[in-house]
């Protein structure tokens, strides 16, 4: 399929003052998390919650910051998530991308709204 990358804004709904972030950002449905890196949270002054241990792509484990909560917009969604703090770009995982009903296009590499509820996410609760 191809990397796909798109542009959200980040913010901290704490901190109404701080200025929102309009970053590009890697989106991977095989990952779980919101990733951010270091610069992200100093720049949106997220509080460290607690740490989890993540496992890599090469299996080992480490034990990184969870930050936030951190407000994600795309398009006409948002949604709220905690962050990892890690990497050296901000990932949006399958968490984030469920919550705010986003899909992946993966003929145009791109990511969108569902275009089954295009005005409003949807969601199960069952």
């Amino acid at each position: 399929m191809g990397l796909v990358n798109a542009k959200i804004i980040l913010s901290n709904p704490r901190e109404k003052k701080v200025k929102e972030l309009e970053e590009l950002v890697l989106v991977d449905s095989g990952a779980v998390h919101l990733c951010i890196p270091e610069h992200i949270r100093i720049q949106l002054k997220l509080e460290e919650i607690d740490k989890k241990e993540v496992t890599l792509a090469d299996g080992s484990r480490k034990l990184v910051p969870y930050v936030g909560p951190v407000e994600i917009r795309y398009k006409n969604r948002v949604g709220f998530a905690g962050a990892l703090v890690m990497g050296d770009q901000v990932l949006l995982g399958a968490i984030p991308l469920e919550d705010m009903d986003l899909v992946i296009i993966p003929g145009k590499r791109i990511l969108d709204v569902n275009p089954e509820s295009p005005n409003i996410a949807g969601s199960i609760v069952k």
